[in-house]
């Protein structure tokens, strides 16, 4: 099967933060893949700015090292990547000050009428900063999108300010909040399993699933984002965002059309029916880890006191939580989240756990019979499992197996795999938000997170330490298992 690919209308590209790690390793990236797709129209362009004063041939000489360093060889065509490259141009702009503005404005005034995309690739410090000099330089129009990236705060007050200082000169409808998770073919995935089949939806409640979970691993540690990381903790820079966001389109209810709105007015509900944790159940919900030195990725790896350099850290790189939805639907199904650093498996994927059939009509001799799991995975190879009960092939009696049918999305449909922000960037253009997280969802988001943050920083108990290359601490094995459940990697 070949996917399909549409173009967009012409725009302008401007990329606050174009020198940055973001803009080298993704954005340049995923606009090439556009670009050599045909998505991209010839008239697009996209200037870079930030504060550094390198003119156009050096930025087009940096973007054509990030290519080489991260578009795959045999996806990289040297007439293609000269042609992609000369749309690329750059401005010298001090976000904090008025130096290099009217040189912005000047070389976007031709374009009044197109597309114009501003992406602030900065810290978030700066997103009201810039905003405000967009707007006074005269450089919002009707077109207008502004893609702000996360974090969007670190906690629901100023997320509130920073939405306050952005919406006193865009509105909401210009907008996108960026996560790239919403991006994953997977995750979109999600909805279609759910609402375009009629073997899952009528199962998909507390009925029949005995619970969710949703683990998001990584094999990597904090290196030189140690600084930002300590001020951020696996809870703000994981759970709030991008796991919730899954939480959200696992539980939501059907929406009555694919709309923006209709979407996000769904995913909004379960945030709000999130039952609250508190101090009086943070202790017993709620498991926070930090890891030391060990194996990992092949090789001895650092404990996160030894890339912090400082050992007085209390910050989480591994958080594990029993949430629960407080409405019909999901009355009584939990839904384990966990996330971490230097743990054993970079994976990403959503678990949904059916309830075990009622009785078992195959005595001993077949074997234990387990029950059905569902496994959406994101990372690193898209894609869904269906684990299942059949027969064992031969003769000699009734064996059982629990065995999965296994879909890849590579190779069922024989296309390359597209990274999260190429389809992103180009439903900014398009002025499609149902992939980016409106205002609401955002500080619903954090009006939940807020009281586990508060309860921990109130706790006398420092996070549980677990070494590198394991599955985090212990007590996050306690926690489901508790329950009579079990983390699913023993399957993976």
């Amino acid at each position: 099967m070949i996917a399909r690919t549409i173009s967009v209308e012409p725009f302008d590209l401007v990329v606050f933060g174009a020198t940055g790690d973001l803009a080298r390793r993704k954005l340049i990236p995923a606009l090439y893949h556009r670009y050599l797709a045909g998505q991209m129209p010839e008239e697009a362009r996209i200037i870079g700015a930030s504060r550094r004063p390198v003119g156009d041939a050096a930025f087009r000489e940096e973007a054509r090292a990030a290519l080489a360093e991260y578009v795959p060889a045999h996806e990289l065509h040297d007439d293609v990547a000269a042609s992609f490259i000369e749309r690329l141009s750059y401005v010298s702009v001090d976000a904090t000050s008025d130096a290099g503005w009217p040189a912005l404005a000047e070389k976007l005034a031709p374009n009044a009428d197109r597309v114009r995309v501003f992406y602030l690739a900065t810290a978030p410090e700066l997103f009201g900063e810039i905003s405000r000099r967009i707007a006074e330089a005269g450089l919002i129009t009707p077109l207008v999108r502004v893609v702000l990236e996360k974090p969007i705060g670190k906690s629901l007050d100023t997320a509130r300010a920073l939405n306050d200082e952005v919406g006193a000169y865009f509105p909401e409808e210009a907008i996108y909040r960026i996560d790239h998770y919403l991006g994953k073919e997977t995750v979109q995935n999600l909805m279609a399993l759910r609402f375009a089949n009629a073997l899952f939806e009528p199962l998909w409640n507390a009925a029949h699933i005995d619970h969710v979970q949703i683990t998001v691993g990584e094999t990597i540690g904090v290196g030189g984002r140690a600084g930002y990381y300590d001020t951020a903790g696996a809870l703000r820079d994981m759970v709030q965002n991008h796991i919730l966001q899954l939480v959200c389109l696992t539980a939501m209810e059907p929406p009555a059309s694919l709309d923006a709105d209709a979407v996000r007015d769904e995913k909004l509900k379960v945030l709000k029916a999130l039952k609250p944790i508190d101090p009086s159940s943070v202790g017993t919900v709620t498991v926070r880890g930090q890891y030391r030195a060990g194996a990992s990725d092949g090789g001895a790896v650092p404990g996160y006191h030894d890339e912090l350099g400082r050992t007085d850290s209390t910050t989480e790189t591994f958080v594990a939580i029993k949430a629960e939805i407080g409405n019909w639907r999901w009355a009584g199904t939990p839904f384990y989240l966990r996330t971490g650093k230097r743990l054993p498996s970079r994976v990403s994927e959503i678990v949904v756990a059916f309830r075990p059939i009622p009785y078992s009509l195959f005595g001993n001799s077949a074997g234990p019979i387990s029950a059905n799991h569902l496994v959406i995975r994101l990372q690193p190879d898209e894609g869904v499992k269906l684990w299942l009960m059949i027969k064992d092939p031969g003769p000699g009696g009734m064996r059982l197996s629990h065995v999965p049918l296994d879909m890849s999305f590579a190779e069922a449909f024989n296309v390359r795999h597209h990274e999260a922000y190429e389809r992103l960037l180009m439903d900014v253009v398009r002025g499609n938000q149902t992939l980016f997280m409106r205002r609401d969802e955002v500080e619903a988001a954090w009006g939940w997170i807020d009281p586990i943050l508060e309860a921990w920083k109130a706790s006398s108990d420092a996070p549980k330490p677990y070494t590198s290359g394991t599955w985090g601490p212990s007590a996050s094995i306690a926690l489901i298992e508790r329950d009579g459940r079990t983390w699913h990697e023993d399957e993976r």
